[in-house]
């Protein structure tokens, strides 16, 4: 069999020069990116669009309105306040300042002539009233044109594209020290505190507090942000504070910073019930509260404030104010007894124990007496009722079934 011949163009793989090595090739190293520092030379539409905001109606949110809010839901996509009416025009602040300052009249600027009579004619007075009511008129006019009607949900919207969203007012400043003032000062309650300016008694519980600590600051000379506090007070919708003692404030309310009387939601009452009730029987809330648990209280007694809900019963009653005024006091003195009667009771059970501080613990100690267990020895007042007496649970002749059933 003649031999295989190889082709010339197929190196062999099994043949290598041993004088031939193999050298490292220099490749390019992968320089890091570079990011330059120059401005953008193409301006894009984004970007455009983006300073012709800022520079046009974008603009007019550097300057809030004074008593107003500062948000992006006030203005259209035109930079129009959207409850401005037809041809109102918002104003400088030197135009502002023109406005405000007081204009002489040219009959005062000038040296008061004397008439030859000594008196002004009866014509000249008649047409300085009448230019005086026309000026007069003019102003108010002036005045109704440049106010601005009272903001609406669309202006405390401060997200455009979230409609659901609105901001919420807070208290303002006049509003807190009257609060602070009515509970520090005149020694009155949280909760009628919490009645008369429309607060809730945790809101007005945290103003005191902070209102406390403020004070003390200002007495060891601290440095407070009232620049900024103002700042955004502008800027936010408030609740102001309606001051009754001013005439002008007379046989007005206050008004209601947020509901004072909310049902807080009890974790006995987040499962769902079926309870059978004959059709002869009235089910009140007293019997729904010990359906869901036996210690639970109704609804009315669980509100924040539950002397408002009788004082609507005297009212739908026909009581007159001064018969409901009475019945009112006459509540709060009770009320005012009955905490008086808890208080002197935790008292005089702090003072029949005696406390020893220790390092990890304190260690309490109350005189008790043998008597104390009762005829059977098994009163709760004894010393150690619940250890060492067996339950009647298993014992021959006790009765395990109940014998009746509380509604």
């Amino acid at each position: 069999m003649p031999p295989r011949l190889r082709s010339p163009n197929f190196p062999c793989a099994a043949t290598s020069s041993p004088s031939i090595r193999s050298q490292p090739t220099a490749h390019r190293s992968r320089a890091s990116r570079e990011f330059s520092q120059t401005t953008c030379q193409h301006a894009t539409l984004r970007r455009r669009r983006f300073y012709d905001w800022l520079n046009g109606h974008g603009s007019l949110l550097k300057e809030p309105l004074p008593g107003s809010t500062n948000y992006l839901g006030a203005y259209d996509r035109y930079g129009n306040l959207v409850r401005a009416p037809p041809g109102w025009t918002r104003k400088t602040q030197e135009e502002e300042v023109k406005v405000e300052e007081p204009k002489t009249d040219e009959a005062e600027a000038e040296p008061d002539k004397e008439t030859p009579e000594g008196q002004e004619a009866v014509d000249e007075l008649e047409m300085a009233v009448r230019r005086e009511e026309e000026k007069n008129k003019d102003t108010r006019k002036q005045k109704d044109d440049d106010k601005l009607p009272p903001e609406t949900a669309e202006d405390l919207r401060p997200f455009p594209l979230n409609k659901h969203f609105r901001s919420q007012p807070v208290l303002s400043e006049e509003l807190r020290e009257a609060i602070y003032r009515r509970v520090a000062r005149d020694g009155a309650s949280v909760s009628l505190a919490s009645v008369e300016f429309g607060v809730s008694n945790e809101r007005v519980g945290a103003v005191v507090r902070l209102k406390q600590i403020e004070k003390e600051w200002i007495a060891q000379g601290k440095k407070l942000a009232l620049p900024y506090a103002k700042a955004v007070l502008a800027m936010v919708p408030t609740t102001p504070y309606i001051d009754p003692s001013l005439p002008s404030n007379k046989g007005k309310r206050p008004i209601t910073h947020e509901a004072i009387n909310d049902l807080i939601v009890h974790p006995a009452t987040r499962q769902q019930l079926f309870v059978p009730v004959s059709e002869s029987r009235q089910f009140t809330r007293v019997d729904a509260g010990k359906a869901f648990d036996n210690d639970l209280l109704p609804a009315d007694d669980r509100i924040p404030h539950p002397e408002l809900v009788q004082a609507e019963r005297d009212i739908a009653s026909g009581l007159s104010l001064q018969q409901r005024r009475q019945l009112a006091e006459e509540r709060m003195e009770q009320e005012l007894e009955r905490k008086k009667q808890i208080e002197l009771k935790r008292q005089e059970a702090l003072k029949r124990v005696k406390t020893v501080s220790g390092r990890r613990w304190d260690f309490v100690f109350e005189d008790v007496s043998v008597e104390s267990v009762g005829r059977d020895g098994r009163s709760a007042k004894g010393v150690g009722w619940r250890y060492g007496f067996p339950h009647e649970d298993r014992k021959k002749g006790q009765v395990k079934i109940p014998t009746k059933v509380e509604a």
